[in-house]
Protein backbone atom coordinates (compact mmCIF):
# COMPACT_ATOMS: atom_id res chain seq x y z
CA UNK A 1 0.00 0.00 0.00
CA UNK A 2 1.25 3.46 -0.95
CA UNK A 3 1.10 5.50 1.67
CA UNK A 4 -1.25 8.47 2.17
CA UNK A 5 1.38 10.92 3.85
CA UNK A 6 5.20 11.01 2.92
CA UNK A 7 8.04 13.42 5.02
CA UNK A 8 11.13 13.83 4.09
CA UNK A 9 13.77 16.31 5.97
CA UNK A 10 10.80 18.66 7.17
CA UNK A 11 12.51 21.54 8.96
CA UNK A 12 10.01 24.01 10.89
CA UNK A 13 11.16 27.41 12.85
CA UNK A 14 9.36 29.95 14.88
CA UNK A 15 10.35 33.38 15.36
CA UNK A 16 13.75 32.36 13.40
CA UNK A 17 14.35 29.58 16.56
CA UNK A 18 14.47 25.98 14.50
CA UNK A 19 12.15 23.88 16.36
CA UNK A 20 12.30 20.68 14.05
CA UNK A 21 15.97 19.84 12.32
CA UNK A 22 15.37 16.69 10.04
CA UNK A 23 12.61 14.81 10.54
CA UNK A 24 11.41 11.69 7.38
CA UNK A 25 8.33 9.76 7.93
CA UNK A 26 5.62 7.84 6.14
CA UNK A 27 2.08 7.49 7.24
CA UNK A 28 0.07 4.38 5.54
CA UNK A 29 -3.43 4.55 4.65
CA UNK A 30 -5.46 3.20 7.42
CA UNK A 31 -5.29 3.07 11.02
CA UNK A 32 -3.49 4.96 13.50
CA UNK A 33 -0.02 6.32 13.80
CA UNK A 34 1.52 7.74 17.07
CA UNK A 35 3.81 10.54 16.87
CA UNK A 36 5.58 9.86 20.35
CA UNK A 37 8.59 11.91 22.45
CA UNK A 38 9.36 13.52 25.45
CA UNK A 39 8.18 17.45 26.07
CA UNK A 40 9.51 19.55 23.62
CA UNK A 41 11.04 16.38 21.20
CA UNK A 42 9.01 18.62 18.57
CA UNK A 43 5.48 16.52 18.16
CA UNK A 44 3.63 19.63 17.76
CA UNK A 45 5.91 21.72 15.57
CA UNK A 46 6.02 18.81 13.28
CA UNK A 47 1.83 18.62 12.74
CA UNK A 48 2.23 22.31 12.12
CA UNK A 49 4.74 22.27 10.13
CA UNK A 50 2.59 19.98 7.84
CA UNK A 51 -0.02 22.00 8.07
CA UNK A 52 2.01 25.05 7.03
CA UNK A 53 1.50 26.84 10.45
CA UNK A 54 4.94 27.77 11.12
CA UNK A 55 8.00 28.63 8.45
CA UNK A 56 9.11 24.85 7.03
CA UNK A 57 11.66 23.78 4.49
CA UNK A 58 11.49 19.87 3.15
CA UNK A 59 8.99 17.88 1.24
CA UNK A 60 5.18 16.98 2.26
CA UNK A 61 3.53 14.72 0.07
CA UNK A 62 -0.13 13.91 0.16
CA UNK A 63 -1.19 11.07 -1.45
CA UNK A 64 1.62 11.55 -4.02
CA UNK A 65 1.09 15.14 -4.34
CA UNK A 66 3.81 17.70 -3.20
CA UNK A 67 1.64 20.16 -0.65
CA UNK A 68 4.66 21.88 1.56
CA UNK A 69 4.47 24.90 -0.70
CA UNK A 70 0.28 25.61 0.04
CA UNK A 71 -0.85 27.48 2.58
CA UNK A 72 -3.04 25.73 5.33
CA UNK A 73 -6.82 26.47 3.76
CA UNK A 74 -5.47 25.08 0.66
CA UNK A 75 -4.50 21.96 2.43
CA UNK A 76 -7.85 21.80 4.65
CA UNK A 77 -9.30 21.68 0.95
CA UNK A 78 -7.10 18.30 -0.46
CA UNK A 79 -8.55 16.37 2.64
CA UNK A 80 -5.95 17.03 5.39
CA UNK A 81 -8.59 17.25 8.82
CA UNK A 82 -6.63 18.86 11.98
CA UNK A 83 -6.98 18.72 15.26
CA UNK A 84 -4.97 21.28 17.29
CA UNK A 85 -3.73 21.12 20.54
CA UNK A 86 -5.95 23.86 22.40
CA UNK A 87 -9.03 22.97 20.61
CA UNK A 88 -9.38 26.40 19.28
CA UNK A 89 -13.42 26.25 19.42
CA UNK A 90 -15.21 29.70 18.33
CA UNK A 91 -16.00 30.38 22.59
CA UNK A 92 -19.37 32.29 21.57
CA UNK A 93 -20.98 30.84 18.57
CA UNK A 94 -22.93 27.33 19.78
CA UNK A 95 -21.74 23.82 19.22
CA UNK A 96 -24.29 23.94 16.60
CA UNK A 97 -22.57 26.80 14.26
CA UNK A 98 -19.30 25.58 15.17
CA UNK A 99 -19.96 22.74 13.86
CA UNK A 100 -21.85 24.29 10.53
CA UNK A 101 -18.62 26.17 9.75
CA UNK A 102 -16.52 23.32 9.27
CA UNK A 103 -18.75 22.17 6.83
CA UNK A 104 -17.15 22.25 3.41
CA UNK A 105 -19.51 18.94 1.63
CA UNK A 106 -23.02 18.63 0.49
CA UNK A 107 -23.40 15.86 2.79
CA UNK A 108 -21.48 16.08 6.02
CA UNK A 109 -20.97 13.01 7.88
CA UNK A 110 -23.76 14.74 10.46
CA UNK A 111 -25.06 11.36 11.50
CA UNK A 112 -21.97 10.03 12.20
CA UNK A 113 -20.67 12.79 14.23
CA UNK A 114 -24.13 12.86 16.28
CA UNK A 115 -23.48 8.96 16.95
CA UNK A 116 -19.58 9.40 18.11
CA UNK A 117 -20.80 12.47 20.44
CA UNK A 118 -24.12 12.54 21.89
CA UNK A 119 -23.41 14.45 24.13
CA UNK A 120 -22.64 17.18 21.30
CA UNK A 121 -26.55 16.78 20.51
CA UNK A 122 -27.93 17.45 23.66
CA UNK A 123 -25.82 21.02 23.65
CA UNK A 124 -26.08 21.58 20.41
CA UNK A 125 -27.47 24.98 21.58
CA UNK A 126 -24.75 25.61 24.22
CA UNK A 127 -22.34 28.65 23.75
CA UNK A 128 -18.80 26.03 23.04
CA UNK A 129 -16.97 28.52 25.49
CA UNK A 130 -19.02 27.58 28.31
CA UNK A 131 -18.10 23.63 27.65
CA UNK A 132 -16.20 21.37 29.67
CA UNK A 133 -12.53 20.61 28.30
CA UNK A 134 -13.68 17.37 27.36
CA UNK A 135 -16.66 18.35 25.83
CA UNK A 136 -14.47 20.84 23.80
CA UNK A 137 -12.11 18.69 23.01
CA UNK A 138 -15.14 16.47 21.52
CA UNK A 139 -16.35 19.52 19.24
CA UNK A 140 -12.61 20.17 17.89
CA UNK A 141 -12.50 15.98 16.81
CA UNK A 142 -16.03 16.52 15.29
CA UNK A 143 -15.71 19.10 13.25
CA UNK A 144 -12.45 17.31 11.71
CA UNK A 145 -15.03 13.98 11.28
CA UNK A 146 -17.82 15.71 9.38
CA UNK A 147 -15.71 15.98 6.38
CA UNK A 148 -14.71 13.34 3.82
CA UNK A 149 -10.50 13.52 4.71
CA UNK A 150 -7.74 12.01 3.02
CA UNK A 151 -5.76 11.81 7.13
CA UNK A 152 -6.46 13.33 10.14
CA UNK A 153 -3.75 15.18 12.19
CA UNK A 154 -4.69 14.90 15.97
CA UNK A 155 -2.46 16.74 18.83
CA UNK A 156 -2.80 15.37 22.42
CA UNK A 157 -7.14 15.04 22.14
CA UNK A 158 -6.74 13.69 25.33
CA UNK A 159 -4.70 16.44 27.34
CA UNK A 160 -5.76 17.65 30.22
CA UNK A 161 -9.25 15.64 30.45
CA UNK A 162 -10.62 13.39 33.02
CA UNK A 163 -10.25 9.41 32.90
CA UNK A 164 -14.03 9.17 31.51
CA UNK A 165 -13.58 11.53 29.12
CA UNK A 166 -10.31 10.34 27.86
CA UNK A 167 -11.99 7.21 26.82
CA UNK A 168 -14.82 8.48 25.16
CA UNK A 169 -12.35 10.67 23.06
CA UNK A 170 -10.40 7.74 22.13
CA UNK A 171 -13.75 5.26 21.42
CA UNK A 172 -14.42 7.91 18.90
CA UNK A 173 -10.75 7.96 17.03
CA UNK A 174 -10.62 4.42 17.30
CA UNK A 175 -14.43 4.66 15.33
CA UNK A 176 -12.83 7.05 13.12
CA UNK A 177 -9.88 5.37 12.24
CA UNK A 178 -12.09 2.93 10.20
CA UNK A 179 -12.96 5.67 8.05
CA UNK A 180 -9.39 7.71 7.85
CA UNK A 181 -6.28 7.35 8.85
CA UNK A 182 -4.83 9.06 11.92
CA UNK A 183 -1.51 10.81 12.74
CA UNK A 184 -2.25 11.26 16.41
CA UNK A 185 -0.13 12.87 18.90
CA UNK A 186 -0.66 11.71 22.28
CA UNK A 187 1.88 11.58 25.31
CA UNK A 188 -0.75 9.24 27.27
CA UNK A 189 0.52 5.31 26.36
CA UNK A 190 -2.11 3.61 27.89
CA UNK A 191 -4.17 5.35 24.77
CA UNK A 192 -1.14 5.45 22.28
CA UNK A 193 -1.19 1.15 23.31
CA UNK A 194 -4.64 0.84 22.72
CA UNK A 195 -5.20 3.06 19.37
CA UNK A 196 -2.25 3.00 17.51
CA UNK A 197 -0.44 0.16 15.00
CA UNK A 198 2.75 1.98 14.01
CA UNK A 199 4.74 4.97 16.05
CA UNK A 200 7.18 7.32 14.92
CA UNK A 201 9.57 8.63 17.84
CA UNK A 202 10.89 12.14 18.09
CA UNK A 203 13.79 13.54 19.68
CA UNK A 204 15.18 17.28 19.73
CA UNK A 205 13.85 17.46 16.33
CA UNK A 206 14.52 14.29 14.18
CA UNK A 207 13.12 11.03 14.09
CA UNK A 208 14.65 8.55 16.69
CA UNK A 209 12.45 5.50 15.82
CA UNK A 210 10.19 3.65 14.00
CA UNK A 211 7.67 0.62 14.23
CA UNK A 212 5.06 -1.03 15.72
CA UNK A 213 3.07 0.96 18.62
CA UNK A 214 3.38 -2.03 20.99
CA UNK A 215 6.36 -3.06 20.28
CA UNK A 216 7.90 0.15 21.34
CA UNK A 217 5.66 0.23 24.42
CA UNK A 218 6.35 -3.73 25.20
CA UNK A 219 9.95 -3.10 25.27
CA UNK A 220 10.20 -1.21 29.11
CA UNK A 221 13.99 -0.66 28.34
CA UNK A 222 13.13 0.82 24.98
CA UNK A 223 10.51 3.21 25.81
CA UNK A 224 12.45 4.62 29.20
CA UNK A 225 15.14 5.38 26.47
CA UNK A 226 12.97 6.81 23.91
CA UNK A 227 10.51 8.16 26.11
CA UNK A 228 11.79 8.36 29.35
CA UNK A 229 9.32 6.68 31.09
CA UNK A 230 8.34 3.14 32.29
CA UNK A 231 5.51 2.17 30.26
CA UNK A 232 3.30 0.34 33.50
CA UNK A 233 3.81 3.15 35.48
CA UNK A 234 2.72 6.01 32.54
CA UNK A 235 -0.07 4.04 31.46
CA UNK A 236 -1.38 3.84 36.06
CA UNK A 237 -0.45 7.52 36.06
Amino acid sequence: MNPILEVSHLQCSIAGQQVVEDVSFTVPPTGITAVLGRNGAGKTSTLRGIMGLISRKGEVKLDGTRIDTMPPHKLVQLGIGYVPEDREVFASLSVAENLALAERQANPRREFVAELFPDLVQRRNQAAGTLSGGQQQMVSVARALLNDNKILLVDEPTKGLAPKIVNEVADALLEASKLVPILLVEQNLEVVRRLADGAIVIGSGRVVHTGSARAILDDESLTKQLLGVHAEEEAHS
